[in-house]
């Protein structure tokens, strides 16, 4: 592929200045950038999604048609984006298929004949569960897979994937790195876009760097450390996490959030922890590890089946989820665009989604005041640097990172006790994620109870004050303090149940 002064802008905005890039078979090409460098606007020009105002796409010497995706997949570019476009309820098989020709007999389509491609694409990614199998009872490495599976059937011979680690443990991601290898030595090009930069500079054969819609920097497999790259996406140096001072908050008073001994199935079992006022706690472990699990029992997502929660003393139940929200815990869900914004809707309705009562016209009637939203909107974006046309404009043409600002201001609210982010900075950039921690740490010290959840072990030793780890269910270990790094939380995330006895309860 060769990109020639591809350029883009939207109501006056550049997006793409002057782009010029070369992608050639069998290599494995890092695309990286901050949240709004331009990343997603040139995969969509690429994809056939947005018509660049200037500039030429060429495959194998031929042009690419703009505005068309059609044209783009016949070229054999296949996309990957972070929420997979999967059918839950079709099987593997289906989804693979879907849109491609299939043969027919008598009018239907031959599943058996059809499917003989399919079987073999999804051999050569090491596909082990049956393709009957319907794609939500699937985990999401495990629908990766089949939205590779479906790229091969299709001869992709250039195959874009956006942050395709982000929800996978280290097992899977190892499992998906060499994949890409295997695809890369068959001559398949990899666009590769993450913002997990140890990985991108140990897959790829080359690295792209884009800030403010130019290309800034460009350079081959170890020209470039992660401290170089840093700079180039953001522009300057960023502080190391492990240089702040950790608040040690004396926990002899009241916690402001207690977990006693809860437990559901085999996901959590007799999981105890207390937070205090003032101090950042996490919760650690690896995917599947009960994290998760924890915070949807705690907003009353899923039904207990022992123990109990605490909140300022009190035991605190909570039949559902708007409960929880009236006595004040809120949750930045896992999946922000799935679970947690209204893509159609505005950034203001939804920072002001849980706060309609406070801005009624009339207090006792069912009408929001206009003058209140807007005014209330514009102040938290100014608050927490959400980067936006205007308040007015729609969540889903925000960067990840400003949209996950979106989801932290929705609970600046007077009602808010306790606050769960389940991983805040997944798929942000590192300039963003610095805003995103700055953000949480304001936040405990005025008060509220913070509980981070994130599988990125270098988040949680730069940004909490407290870590305690679970594994299958249990907690296996506490660190506070000085105790923090990213080796004791891999350490205690891969302990065995014969290596720390009894299930152990978090001190406190």
């Amino acid at each position: 592929m060769q990109i020639r002064g591809v350029e883009k802008q939207f109501a006056g905005e550049v997006a793409l200045r002057d782009i010029n890039l070369d992608i050639r078979r069998g290599e494995v090409h890092g695309l990286v950038g901050a949240n709004g460098a331009g990343k997603s606007t040139l995969i969509r020009c690429i994809a056939g999604v947005t018509v660049p105002d200037r500039g030429t796409i060429t495959i194998d010497g031929t042009e690419l048609r703009h505005g068309s995706p059609r044209a783009s997949e016949a070229a054999g570019l296949a996309f990957i984006h972070q929420e997979l476009n999967l059918v839950p309820h079709f099987s593997a098989l289906e989804n693979i298929l879907l849109g491609a020709p299939k043969a027919t007999r008598l009018l239907l389509i031959d599943w058996k004949t059809s499917g003989i491609a399919a079987r073999a694409a999804a051999e050569r990614v090491g596909i082990r569960f049956p393709l009957e199998t319907r794609v939500s009872e699937l985990s999401v490495a495990e629908r990766w897979l089949v939205m590779i599976s479906k790229a091969l059937v299709r001869r992709a011979n250039l195959i874009a994937m956006d942050e395709p680690t982000a929800s996978l443990s280290a097992a899977e991601s190892e499992q998906l790195f060499r994949i890409i290898r295997d695809l890369a030595g068959d001559g398949v090009a990899i666009l590769y876009v993450s913002h997990r930069l140890d990985e991108v500079l140990d897959l790829c054969d080359r690295i792209t760097v884009l800030r403010d819609g130019a290309i800034v920097d460009r350079e081959v497999r170890g020209k470039l450390d992660k401290k170089g790259l840093v700079r180039a996406i953001i522009g300057h140096d960023v502080g190391h996490g492990e240089q702040r001072e950790r608040r040690v908050v004396p926990r002899d008073g009241t916690p402001v959030f207690a977990a006693r001994g809860v437990a559901r199935g085999e996901a959590v079992k007799g999981v105890s922890f207390e937070v205090y006022p003032g101090e950042v706690f996490a919760l650690g472990g690896l995917v599947g590890s009960g994290r998760t699990e924890v915070a949807r029992l705690a907003i009353g997502a899923d039904k207990l089946e022992a123990g109990h929660f605490e909140m300022n003393g009190a035991r605190l139940d909570v039949a559902d989820e708007a409960e929880a929200v009236s006595k004040g815990l809120a949750l930045v869900p896992e999946e922000r665009r799935a679970q947690g914004m209204l893509l159609d809707q505005s950034v203001a309705f939804n920072i002001n989604l849980a706060s309609l009562l406070q801005l009624r016209s009339v207090p006792g009637l069912p009408f929001v005041s206009a003058g209140k939203a807007r005014g209330r909107a514009e102040h938290l974006m100014k608050q927490l640097a959400v980067k936006a046309p205007g308040a007015g404009a729609k969540i889903s043409g925000l960067s990840g990172g400003n949209q996950q600002k979106t989801m932290i201001a929705r609970w600046l609210r007077p009602g808010t006790k306790v606050l769960i982010l389940d991983e805040p900075s997944r798929g942000v950039d590192v300039g963003a994620r610095e805003e995103i921690h700055g953000a949480i740490r304001d936040l405990a010290r005025n008060g509220v109870g913070i509980i981070v959840i994130s599988s990125d072990v270098e988040e949680l030793a730069i940004l909490a004050d407290r870590v305690v780890v679970l594994r299958e269910g249990h907690v296996t270990g506490e660190l506070v303090g000085d105790e923090i790094s990213e080796a004791r939380i891999i350490e205690l995330s891969y302990m065995h149940g014969s290596e720390i006895g009894e299930p152990m309860e978090a001190k406190g």
